[in-house]
């Protein structure tokens, strides 16, 4: 974490950029809701923030409406130090706005505006395949294979990283409303399943890719595959198990007041990037490892003490209090 970002190696995230909209009290139902805050998300979005928040080197490829709120997501990648480079705008359809209520146990339920939103109108020959060469870390999630066009510009650049031998990052974080049916998600998520290196389960979408109620290292491994570097299953506030070929174990959590969840996953898996790009070998050191997970987890627990995903992103030192505090 020592070097300066112009000399990191890249990490790319691919994938959709959107607002959401977050009701100004928690705890009620949307059409209960006063009134809403924009809060600028997206997973892999997210995920390069967290990145750069770290110190990385990060850009995000996706496609934004030609609208205000495109342009505003556009500004806050740059503000955040991620490259724009890989955004392209489309003049016919806007940007994609989720409507997000907080439970009060700080989770959430969605409804979303995508009919079709720009992000999903992202085509193969659009990619700014030069940036996506120039990766050591390609992440990105499983919305972007919810549709065509955006679907084959996702496959496109999967294998295009992968040829100039970036490491394949994949977190489906499952939306279910987002998918035809439960079926069509199950099916379409694992159709990449076996390309990934690095692959990020929560305790749910583990239960839903395998059909079993239990969260156990046998459930875990059943998701296994001979290309797999690293499956890591997130346990919410009960801290994270991973897998490697030699070795399994689990992290403890980090306990803290959590006012809303979003983004949390993000920061960990961003952490996780942030750590590995610029020496693998962690992957295969379980010390190393472990203190790596530790930094991660530490990311996520911050991140839920805040509302929204971006502005609750940690900063290195914001990590170090927590690490010096346990």
């Amino acid at each position: 974490m020592t070097k300066s970002n112009g000399e990191k190696s890249l990490i790319v995230s691919f994938g959709e950029m959107l607002i959401d909209f977050v009701p100004t009290v928690s705890g009620v139902s949307l059409s209960e809701a006063p009134g809403f805050i924009k809060a600028p998300g997206g997973a892999p979005a997210n995920v390069a923030i967290a990145v750069s928040r770290l110190g990385g080197r990060a850009a995000f490829v996706g496609k934004l409406g030609d609208d205000e709120f495109g342009h505003m997501l556009a500004g806050i990648l740059k503000q955040n130090g991620v490259s724009a480079e890989g955004i392209n705008f489309d003049t016919g359809a806007r940007t994609a706005l989720a409507f997000v209520t907080l439970r009060s146990d700080g989770e959430r339920e969605f409804m979303f505006y995508r009919n079709p939103s720009a992000d999903m109108l992202l085509r193969p020959d659009e990619l700014n395949l030069d940036l996506i060469r120039s990766a050591k870390v390609f992440h990105y999630g499983s919305i972007s294979l919810i549709v065509e066009p955006c679907r084959s510009a996702h496959l496109k650049a999967m294998e295009v990283a992968k040829e100039a031998g970036a490491l394949l990052s994949y977190d489906p974080n499952l939306r279910l409303p987002l998918w035809p049916s439960k079926e069509e998600a199950k099916k379409q998520i694992l159709s990449i399943w076996d390309k990934a290196e690095v692959i990020k389960v929560s305790d749910e979408e583990l239960m839903f890719l395998t059909g079993s109620d239990n969260v156990d290292d046998e459930t875990a491994l059943s998701l296994w595959h001979d290309n797999l570097k690293l499956l890591l299953v997130t346990l919410g506030e009960k801290g994270c198990n991973y897998y490697t070929k030699s070795f399994r174990g689990s992290v403890d959590p980090f306990h803290v007041n959590a006012v809303d969840t979003t983004g949390a996953g993000d920061s960990y898996v961003g952490a996780l990037l942030c750590n590995i790009v610029d020496d693998r070998s962690v992957l295969e050191d379980e010390a190393r490892l472990r203190e790596v997970l530790k930094f991660a987890n530490a990311c996520g627990a911050i991140t839920t003490t805040k509302k929204g995903a971006i502005p609750a992103l940690p900063t290195v030192s914001e990590v170090e209090t927590l690490l010096n505090a346990n």
